[in-house]
């Protein structure tokens, strides 16, 4: 077999988890590592070898309970868990998920105006809200899914920006594999910060259910084997360690340019983008913004799609992005809405940095029970039958509540 047939036979068997890993590196998170970098140079960059496993353990979990029940993880929870706690994670969920789709349309917004500064940042926002909207409704699931897994090689310009400026590999690597840590506000507060952002609760909900509709679409919901949950786990590490490696460069590229300039704080991607261009040239500021515009393109149509599978999911709508619109209404009128508020964050004066902050608290509340209710669901054998969780995903799973739980406390603690 030819290395061009190879590569198309990977890129056929690659799903949901290339698609939710990129999502995950959207332009709020983009916003979130730049400043790591730029604040504290490559002294975060350790937490890349932390988060990755972490990431792909409660992803595949998730991704488990979609194929072996087929439904959503909200509707696993409509099912076998009491209400209150159903509503509780609606409550938290859509102002955080909304406020993370502002902040995203924002971001994508300001950077258009950077590439083209006589088109003001507001209306690139409108038209990048409607393009997706249009997108989204108008597009047939499998069309959507390969729109958004093309669109994932737009970030592959994160690889290629760090390396044209002048790095000393010593220095990455020991970043890379010791940690370092400093007990001070600032830096708790980013720790923090990367992890709300890594670990995301709407991710969780978004896998199970884009699960759901794979196998819907493929026709395999009554094929559950070993065989398909191994193309699943191979699927999802390979879409968070996709993720990781972009959260790695991003960081790389502001912890090297910018730090090493003397330039500590940044709070907005365009700034990011805008800081390196004296910096690390012209083309490295375009691939950088370019960038935050793809990822953007992919990041919202989950986001979006995720409160609309919560939603659904809980009041029993027909829902899929592969259904017509006139076949479920209320699932696409929950994402045109959830569209239409986040754009409107950008005029009632809310920041994209106050939504970050408020995402990442409503985020960093309600994670640490999400995490429990996946482990509990994902070894209750009456749910997963043969299917429960390995002994290793239990591990990751228990580190992950611990550190998300340690995280919402600091969280609480350095905001109050």
């Amino acid at each position: 077999m030819s290395l061009t047939s190879k590569i198309k036979r990977f890129w056929k068997s690659v799903g949901p988890g290339l698609v939710t890993g990129a999502s995950d590196d959207d332009p709020s998170g983009i916003a979130t590592y730049s400043q790591a970098g730029a604040q504290f140079g490559l002294m975060t960059l350790w937490t890349t070898i932390i988060t990755i496993p972490l990431m792909a353990a409660i992803q595949q979990m998730c991704a488990r309970i979609g194929i072996v029940t087929s439904q959503g993880l909200t509707g696993t929870l409509k099912k076998h868990y009491s209400k209150p706690i159903l509503y509780v994670m609606l409550l938290f969920s859509t102002p955080a998920i909304i406020m993370n789709i502002g902040a995203d349309i924002a971001g994508m917004g300001a950077v258009g105006n950077l590439l083209f500064p006589k088109i003001e940042s507001s209306y690139f926002s409108v038209m990048f809200t409607i393009i997706l909207m249009d997108l989204i409704i108008y597009l047939p699931y499998q069309k959507i899914a390969q729109t958004l897994k093309y669109l994932c090689i737009v970030m592959l310009v994160y690889f290629i920006v760090p390396f044209l400026y002048k790095q000393d590999l010593v220095q990455i690597l020991s970043a890379t594999f010791i940690p370092k840590i400093e007990f001070t506000k600032e830096y708790l507060a980013i720790l923090v910060g990367i992890l709300g952002t890594t670990i995301s609760p709407y991710l969780f909900f978004w896998q199970a259910s884009v699960e759901v509709e794979e196998m819907q679409h493929k026709k395999k919901h009554l094929m559950v084997n070993k065989r398909l949950i191994h193309a699943m786990e191979q699927d999802v590490d390979f879409g968070m360690g996709f993720s990781g490696f972009v959260m790695y460069f991003i960081i790389l590229t502001t912890g090297t340019v910018l730090y090493s300039a003397g330039i500590h704080q940044i709070d907005t991607v365009e700034q990011a983008a805008m800081a390196l261009k004296p910096l690390a040239g012209d083309l490295a500021y375009i691939l950088f913004a370019v960038g935050v515009i793809g990822t953007g393109l992919i990041a919202i149509p989950v986001l979006s799609g995720a409160l609309s599978y919560i939603y659904t999911e809980t009041f029993g709508w027909e829902q899929g992005l592969d259904k017509k619109f006139h076949e479920a209404k209320g699932f696409y009128v929950i994402i045109m809405i959830s569209l239409l508020l986040g754009l409107s964050m950008n005029y009632i004066g809310i920041s994209p940095i106050q939504a970050l902050i408020y995402t990442a608290i409503l985020y960093g509340v309600t994670a640490p029970v999400l995490i429990g209710i996946i482990l509990h669901i994902s070894n209750n054998q009456e749910i997963m039958g043969e299917y429960t969780n390995t002994r290793y995903l239990n591990m990751m799973g228990g580190i992950a509540l611990v550190i998300m739980t340690v995280a919402a406390v600091a969280l609480g603690v350095l905001y109050y």
